[in-house]
Protein backbone atom coordinates (compact mmCIF):
# COMPACT_ATOMS: atom_id res chain seq x y z
CA UNK A 1 0.00 0.00 0.00
CA UNK A 2 1.17 3.60 -0.92
CA UNK A 3 1.55 6.62 1.28
CA UNK A 4 -1.69 7.80 -1.07
CA UNK A 5 -3.63 5.65 -0.64
CA UNK A 6 -7.12 6.40 0.15
CA UNK A 7 -9.23 3.43 -0.75
CA UNK A 8 -11.36 1.90 1.74
CA UNK A 9 -9.90 -1.09 3.72
CA UNK A 10 -11.54 -4.14 5.27
CA UNK A 11 -11.20 -4.74 9.03
CA UNK A 12 -11.18 -7.65 10.51
CA UNK A 13 -14.97 -7.53 11.80
CA UNK A 14 -15.46 -7.13 7.69
CA UNK A 15 -13.57 -10.46 7.41
CA UNK A 16 -15.19 -12.36 10.31
CA UNK A 17 -18.48 -13.15 8.99
CA UNK A 18 -20.40 -13.82 12.89
CA UNK A 19 -19.82 -10.20 12.63
CA UNK A 20 -23.78 -10.52 11.21
CA UNK A 21 -25.69 -12.45 13.36
CA UNK A 22 -27.50 -13.62 10.31
CA UNK A 23 -24.74 -15.44 8.74
CA UNK A 24 -25.25 -19.61 9.21
CA UNK A 25 -21.28 -20.32 10.32
CA UNK A 26 -21.66 -18.27 13.57
CA UNK A 27 -23.56 -21.38 15.36
CA UNK A 28 -21.54 -23.31 14.38
CA UNK A 29 -18.40 -21.79 14.91
CA UNK A 30 -20.19 -20.91 18.47
CA UNK A 31 -20.70 -24.77 19.26
CA UNK A 32 -16.93 -25.44 18.02
CA UNK A 33 -15.19 -23.13 19.95
CA UNK A 34 -16.77 -24.60 23.02
CA UNK A 35 -16.40 -28.25 22.36
CA UNK A 36 -12.65 -27.37 20.95
CA UNK A 37 -11.35 -26.48 23.93
CA UNK A 38 -9.18 -29.19 25.94
CA UNK A 39 -11.88 -29.45 29.12
CA UNK A 40 -15.44 -29.14 27.71
CA UNK A 41 -16.17 -32.32 25.86
CA UNK A 42 -14.02 -34.16 29.07
CA UNK A 43 -16.72 -32.23 31.70
CA UNK A 44 -19.55 -33.39 29.29
CA UNK A 45 -18.35 -37.04 29.21
CA UNK A 46 -18.09 -37.09 33.00
CA UNK A 47 -21.43 -35.68 33.35
CA UNK A 48 -23.40 -37.99 31.15
CA UNK A 49 -22.80 -40.92 33.70
CA UNK A 50 -25.15 -38.08 35.84
CA UNK A 51 -24.97 -34.97 38.52
CA UNK A 52 -21.26 -34.60 40.45
CA UNK A 53 -20.12 -32.24 42.93
CA UNK A 54 -16.86 -30.03 42.00
CA UNK A 55 -14.27 -31.87 43.65
CA UNK A 56 -15.71 -35.26 41.98
CA UNK A 57 -15.25 -33.75 38.46
CA UNK A 58 -11.94 -32.26 39.44
CA UNK A 59 -10.39 -35.24 40.70
CA UNK A 60 -12.22 -37.42 37.51
CA UNK A 61 -10.33 -34.95 35.12
CA UNK A 62 -6.83 -35.65 35.61
CA UNK A 63 -4.88 -32.75 35.09
CA UNK A 64 -7.31 -29.90 35.17
CA UNK A 65 -7.14 -26.62 37.69
CA UNK A 66 -9.47 -25.62 39.69
CA UNK A 67 -9.28 -22.58 38.17
CA UNK A 68 -9.89 -24.35 34.35
CA UNK A 69 -12.65 -26.32 36.12
CA UNK A 70 -14.80 -23.15 37.19
CA UNK A 71 -14.18 -21.72 33.99
CA UNK A 72 -15.45 -24.75 32.08
CA UNK A 73 -18.40 -25.62 33.87
CA UNK A 74 -19.30 -21.70 33.56
CA UNK A 75 -18.89 -21.42 30.11
CA UNK A 76 -20.83 -24.74 29.74
CA UNK A 77 -23.47 -23.33 31.78
CA UNK A 78 -23.21 -20.20 30.21
CA UNK A 79 -24.17 -22.28 26.42
CA UNK A 80 -26.84 -23.95 28.37
CA UNK A 81 -25.42 -27.36 28.27
CA UNK A 82 -24.77 -27.62 31.86
CA UNK A 83 -26.55 -26.72 35.45
CA UNK A 84 -25.11 -25.69 38.36
CA UNK A 85 -27.54 -26.48 41.56
CA UNK A 86 -26.99 -24.95 44.94
CA UNK A 87 -28.41 -26.77 47.86
CA UNK A 88 -29.13 -24.64 51.14
CA UNK A 89 -26.91 -26.68 53.19
CA UNK A 90 -23.66 -25.65 55.49
CA UNK A 91 -21.27 -25.46 54.11
CA UNK A 92 -23.47 -25.06 50.72
CA UNK A 93 -23.68 -27.99 48.67
CA UNK A 94 -23.09 -27.35 44.59
CA UNK A 95 -23.27 -29.89 42.17
CA UNK A 96 -23.35 -29.84 37.97
CA UNK A 97 -25.60 -31.91 35.61
CA UNK A 98 -26.56 -31.69 31.82
CA UNK A 99 -29.05 -29.78 30.69
CA UNK A 100 -31.65 -31.68 28.00
CA UNK A 101 -29.30 -29.72 25.20
CA UNK A 102 -26.32 -30.94 27.23
CA UNK A 103 -27.66 -34.44 27.88
CA UNK A 104 -28.47 -34.59 23.55
CA UNK A 105 -24.56 -33.97 23.19
CA UNK A 106 -23.51 -36.95 24.67
CA UNK A 107 -24.22 -39.49 22.01
CA UNK A 108 -21.95 -37.30 19.78
CA UNK A 109 -19.39 -36.67 22.22
CA UNK A 110 -19.50 -40.36 22.68
CA UNK A 111 -19.11 -41.39 19.13
CA UNK A 112 -16.52 -39.05 18.51
CA UNK A 113 -14.47 -40.47 21.88
CA UNK A 114 -15.35 -44.36 20.19
CA UNK A 115 -14.05 -43.53 16.69
CA UNK A 116 -10.77 -41.51 18.28
CA UNK A 117 -9.95 -44.93 20.44
CA UNK A 118 -11.12 -47.07 17.10
CA UNK A 119 -8.16 -45.37 15.35
CA UNK A 120 -5.83 -44.24 17.93
CA UNK A 121 -2.95 -46.23 16.79
CA UNK A 122 -3.34 -45.45 13.33
CA UNK A 123 -3.28 -41.72 13.83
CA UNK A 124 -0.07 -42.85 15.87
CA UNK A 125 1.16 -44.88 12.89
CA UNK A 126 0.53 -41.79 10.63
CA UNK A 127 2.45 -38.94 13.23
CA UNK A 128 4.92 -40.74 13.16
CA UNK A 129 5.43 -41.12 9.66
CA UNK A 130 4.97 -37.47 9.45
CA UNK A 131 7.09 -36.79 11.58
CA UNK A 132 10.41 -38.77 9.78
CA UNK A 133 9.37 -37.17 7.19
CA UNK A 134 9.58 -33.63 7.96
CA UNK A 135 12.01 -33.95 11.11
CA UNK A 136 12.20 -29.82 10.74
CA UNK A 137 8.22 -29.12 11.13
CA UNK A 138 7.25 -29.30 14.62
CA UNK A 139 3.54 -28.68 14.64
CA UNK A 140 2.94 -30.15 18.03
Amino acid sequence: MSLTHTGVTTTPADLDPCGREDHPDCGIRDVQDRLGDKWSVLVIVELATGPRRFRELQRALDGISQRMLTLTVRRLERDGLVVRTVYPTVPAQVDYRLTGTGADLTHLVKALADWSLAHRAEIAEARDTYDRAHPDHDIR
